[in-house]
């Protein structure tokens, strides 16, 4: 069985954000799938997702302020600055982190790790609204 959909993300802060319960309540399919993956593929090039610690918050805070510092606004060597400082660093980080995952899906539920949760990266200022296509595969 194979079913897809686009799932709307609230407009989230710049950081990192844990939008694994956000995902689940928009693919209530996955707890009739025995065995399967999710695949997550957000649409934009200057947000990201990837898989983390999903208990302590202090890790997103520090992710973001590693970022910050490893890819900063109004580097001299931007050449794209027509849509603003944070435009060209949200690109880079996006390439750093990626656009996709794939989950598995076992007896109704995510097999994720005790700590994992699924995070949204929004290197935006004012990102808005992020749209992320769901793929389910299972039986």
């Amino acid at each position: 069985m194979w079913q897809q959909r686009i799932l709307q993300l609230s407009p989230k802060s710049k950081g990192f954000h844990l939008i694994t319960r956000e995902v689940l309540d928009q693919v209530p399919e996955i707890a009739d799938i025995q065995t399967g993956l999710l695949h997550l593929f957000i649409q934009h090039t200057s947000a990201s997702l990837s898989l983390n610690e999903n208990a302590d918050p202090s890790v997103r805070g520090d992710m973001e302020r590693h970022f910050q510092h490893a890819v900063p606004e109004n580097a001299p060597y931007y050449e794209h600055t027509m849509e603003g400082p944070d435009d060209m660093p949200a690109h880079i980080r996006s390439v750093m982190l990626g656009e996709s995952l794939s989950l598995p899906i076992g007896q109704g539920r995510l097999l994720l790790g005790t700590w994992q949760g699924i995070y949204l990266g929004e290197h935006r200022n004012n990102g808005g609204a992020r749209r992320v296509v769901a793929t389910i595969n299972g039986e």
